[in-house]
């Protein structure tokens, strides 16, 4: 029986598999597709998962291949990320399918088996089964028992619809068609954003050779069930931008929409949801990807911790507690986007006013802070940033191994704990794997030697 069977490759499913194998815990991902893919449905990494993986020592190989943005945009206007608390003040521009390489590399050297072309068909007892009995994943190359599941399968989860977990939320009302192609005659700025009273268009250099071309005209969806091909891209820019750019050589053609839905519960028995499967929105403000990231630093030490028996199931209510908020959060700003990019006069002066604000630091500041993800506060507080040590070392770098920080804490009942002690790191803290604080020194001393049993 498998400790954990994770059903998806992505970024998300791949973070969540290096955190379980780094804490110890087997892990098997189920991948439906059978190779590598030119699909880059993302293309940035904000400055909260830059800490993230910095934190796990995974870093540089992301920061060699992408490209450090001082900037991000809000519903198309331009937020300055450079004064932001963090050594990662940028976007850093890298397409996901580089990212998924990446971290698949990780996976893989951890010892994270990956399975490919196997989808997932059932499950069985289901997740209202006793927590005692294993989930049984049917598949279509035969059934695999765990002792839990994670769905990391995109927006369309199948885990999430097996295991019968509602996803309410809002539909779409407007569809999106985006093509990865060559342009004969392409702008001259590298990422050129505009809003049209048709709609609006996207030219975005990822990376040299190609063009991201993004394309919407107010109020048109398009069903699901309608093909959407390079001519259809073409057309539509043609009417929203006046021209096509002269586009050609097509590598990659797709659509999405602003539908916004939320999982009701990320935990279903011993079945949770991560990423896309647990939350779906428009891309405005790059933050799927990203969310998804930070979904499984949430998950992973708490479901290591549960499987190897040093914590109850619990523990793992917790991982609903703390990112169901954030995911609200995200679908709520990407709504209030798709209504400051809407056509007419009304939309124009309330974008005005909120360029104007947005020019302000403070304004800045607080929005900056919520689309990158470095302002999310879990019970005791937002994550303890990096610092210089005395020792020469960074706070960062301690939290490689995955295990907890204790911090400038002296005496106490850290006996026999599997946890990092530091000096000189500035007040007394109990860190937790994921860079948030799990004890501070106002709760005493009880309140650390309970902070730290699950790690005895």
């Amino acid at each position: 029986m498998e400790d954990v069977v994770i059903a998806g490759a992505g970024p998300t499913g791949l973070m969540l598999a290096c955190e379980l194998r780094l804490a110890g815990v087997d892990v098997l991902v189920l991948e439906r597709r059978t190779g590598s893919t030119h699909d880059s449905r993302a293309g940035g990494l904000h400055p909260r998962s830059l800490e993230v993986l910095d934190q796990r020592g995974m870093l540089d190989p992301f920061l060699a291949e992408g490209r450090p943005l001082p900037g991000a945009r809000f519903a198309g206007l331009p937020l300055d990320l450079s004064g932001l608390p963090t050594r990662y003040p940028f976007l850093l521009v890298i397409v996901q399918r580089r990212i998924e390489r990446l971290l698949e590399a990780r996976a893989r050297e951890l010892g994270v088996r990956i399975r490919s072309g196997v989808e997932v068909t059932g499950l069985r007892p289901g997740a209202a089964s006793a927590a005692a009995e294993p989930v049984v994943v049917e598949t279509t190359t035969g059934p695999v028992e765990t002792r839990y599941l994670v769905g990391c399968d995109g927006g369309r989860s199948v885990v999430r619809r097996l295991a019968g977990i509602d996803f309410p939320g809002t539909p779409a009302t407007t569809t999106s068609i985006l093509g990865d192609v060559e342009l004969a005659d392409p702008p001259a700025e590298r990422f050129l954003l505009q809003r049209t009273p048709r709609g609006n268009f996207s030219v975005l250099g990822f990376e040299e050779g190609w063009r991201r071309v993004i394309v919407d005209e107010a109020g048109v969806t398009v069903a699901d069930s309608t093909a959407i091909g390079f001519e259809d891209l073409r057309a539509m820019l043609i009417r929203v931008a006046g021209t096509d750019f002269g586009m050609h050589g097509p590598r990659w053609i797709s659509r999405f929409t602003d539908v916004a839905r939320q999982a009701a519960c990320y935990r279903s028995g011993r079945v949770l949801l991560a990423g896309d499967a647990a939350h779906v929105h428009s891309p405005a403000g790059g933050q799927g990807l990203n969310t998804g990231l930070q979904d499984a630093f949430n998950l992973g030490w708490k479901l290591a911790l549960v499987v190897r028996g040093s914590a109850g199931e619990e523990l793992l209510d917790t991982y609903h507690e703390e990112r169901h908020p954030v995911g609200a959060r995200v679908l709520s700003n990407t709504r209030a986007q798709g209504a400051l990019s809407a056509p007419g006069a009304q939309v124009d002066a309330l974008r005005a006013h909120v360029g104007d604000m947005l020019a302000t630091p403070d304004a800045n500041r607080k929005i900056a802070m919520m689309i990158t993800g470095l302002d999310i506060s879990y019970g005791l507080g937002p994550r303890v940033p990096d610092r210089d040590l005395p020792d020469g070392t960074r706070l960062f770098e301690h939290l490689r191994t995955g295990r907890p920080i204790l911090a400038d804490a002296s005496g106490g009942p850290v006996d026999g704990c599997s946890v990092r002690e530091l000096k000189g790191s500035g007040e007394p803290l109990l860190i937790r794997p994921d860079g948030h604080p799990a004890w501070t020194e106002s709760l005493g001393r009880e309140a650390l030697s309970t902070a730290l049993r699950p790690w005895r």
